[in-house]
């Protein structure tokens, strides 16, 4: 079975934002960690988190994740929970960053998350994406493109 692009080496994908390719080109991906509460981790481990209408900014100097959903952790006392929506540092190199920062200001290009994901060793990951928006037509494109592809894998099937 062939694996998406946005799940990482070992499938723990927790949270994807298929819609991304659909409405951007992404130029180039990267890893970033995340900086999450205790039960953040816990409500991402059960699996129903939310990155669509996501994405990445500066505040500060810093790269934060805005707009992801993380929904609360029900086990935990009312006391303990955290913000459903709170911003969320997102940890890169120094290099990578400035980098970054460098493409929006200067390409307008936007940062979007493709996938949220925990490593072996269970740590949470974001994929960063660069993104271009696309145009109406350019979506078109895809969705001719993405149509013959599934057309082409159905006549092979029944081919034989």
């Amino acid at each position: 079975m062939a694996q998406n692009k946005d799940t990482d080496e070992n499938g723990r994908t927790v949270a994807q934002n298929r819609r991304a390719r659909f409405d951007y080109f992404i130029d180039e991906t990267l890893e970033a960690g995340l900086v999450l509460a205790g039960t953040e981790v816990k409500s991402l481990r059960s699996g129903r988190a939310s990155i669509n209408e996501s994405y990445a900014a500066e505040q500060a100097g810093e790269l934060f994740l805005l707009n992801a959903f993380i929904p609360e952790y029900l086990q935990a006392g009312r006391w303990l929970q955290h913000e459903t929506k709170r911003p969320r540092k997102l940890l890169v190199k120094r290099r990578e960053l400035a980098k970054l920062l460098s493409a929006i200001r200067r390409d307008g290009v936007t940062i979007v998350p493709l996938a949220v994901y925990f490593t072996e060793r269970g740590i949470a990951k974001v994929r960063l994406g660069l993104a271009r928006g696309k145009r109406m037509a350019d979506k078109r494109e895809t969705q001719k493109d993405r149509d013959w592809q599934r057309d082409k894998a159905r006549l092979m099937r029944n081919r034989g």
